[in-house]
């Protein structure tokens, strides 16, 4: 009987995707795409602008303020690649995040289309987003394969530490596409949000480093998971924490069937708004 409440939405998530997939794809080849038309570099610009990132922040943190990963002993090189994953994970979940409350506003021309499936538009986010983190990762395992001449055989794990990531994703930006149609002032907090969530997260500092007291406020941010699991199959050489996983899983399942159902069930509303 359990697993029928979980397979039953998942069902419906995946018949979703898959009944529009030749779609998804095309919309997000499209959104891709355009986002470098007109530019020298063009689609290069996805691997440098994380190499920047990445440059910057570890300047920031390990020259600057003189930030060490003191649990793993880690030199320079090291805190850069740890901080990159940090920045990589919470990078997939904002990006997504940040544009849903304007992603129905911003396709308003798609509202009154009957036959248009208005619940792919985060989909189409996703993929983008999905495309230019896979870019980050590429540059993530060159360097360091270029610092240790090996990648730890426990990488193929990842996909499987971010696929409930990407659900719990999924579930919030039906939710946000939502709420943003009806309340203009979620497109501007939710940025604040996520930034909030960036610095509480161990992006830039392990969570030992905080007191044991404050320690538990770190695990209500649903990244620091994703975050630390991540770290551990790429850079640790470690396996996933298989019971933390499922029941992340199942959470972001219960997330993303609530927020698909409540986007489907006021969609209604949205030409009347629009």
């Amino acid at each position: 009987m359990n697993s029928r409440l979980f397979l039953a939405p998942l069902a419906e998530i995946l018949t979703s995707f898959w009944r529009h997939r030749g779609l998804i794809w095309q919309m997000t080849k499209r959104e891709v795409i355009g986002r470098y038309r007109g530019s020298m570099m063009g689609i290069l610009w996805s691997f440098f602008n994380p190499i920047l990132m990445l440059v910057v922040y570890t300047f920031v943190f390990s020259v600057a303020f003189k930030v060490r990963w003191v649990e793993e002993n880690a030199n320079k090189t090291e805190f850069a690649l740890i901080l990159f994953v940090g920045i990589i994970i919470h990078g997939l979940f904002a990006e997504c995040v940040n544009r849903s409350p304007v992603l129905i506003l911003s396709n308003s021309n798609y509202v009154k289309k009957v036959v248009f499936p208005l619940e792919i538009l985060p989909w189409v986010a996703m993929g983008s987003t999905l495309f230019h983190s896979l870019a980050s990762m590429a540059v993530f395992l060159a360097a360091f394969f270029t610092a240790h001449f090996y990648i730890y055989w426990t990488a193929i794990f990842l996909p499987l530490v971010i696929i409930p990531l990407i659900l719990l994703t999924m579930g919030l930006s039906w939710f946000l596409a939502s709420i943003g149609v009806f309340l203009r002032d979620v497109g501007q907090t939710i940025g604040i949000v996520t930034n909030v969530m960036l610095f509480l997260s161990p992006v830039f500092y392990p969570v030992s480093a905080l007191p044991e007291s404050y320690r538990p406020l770190l695990y209500i941010n649903p990244l620091t998971f994703v975050i630390e699991q991540a770290r551990d199959v790429l850079i640790w050489g470690k396996y996933p924490d298989w019971l933390g996983l499922s029941v992340y899983f199942m959470a972001s399942l219960l997330v993303a069937s609530l927020g698909l159902a409540w986007f489907q069930k006021t969609r209604r509303g949205f030409a009347d708004v629009l």
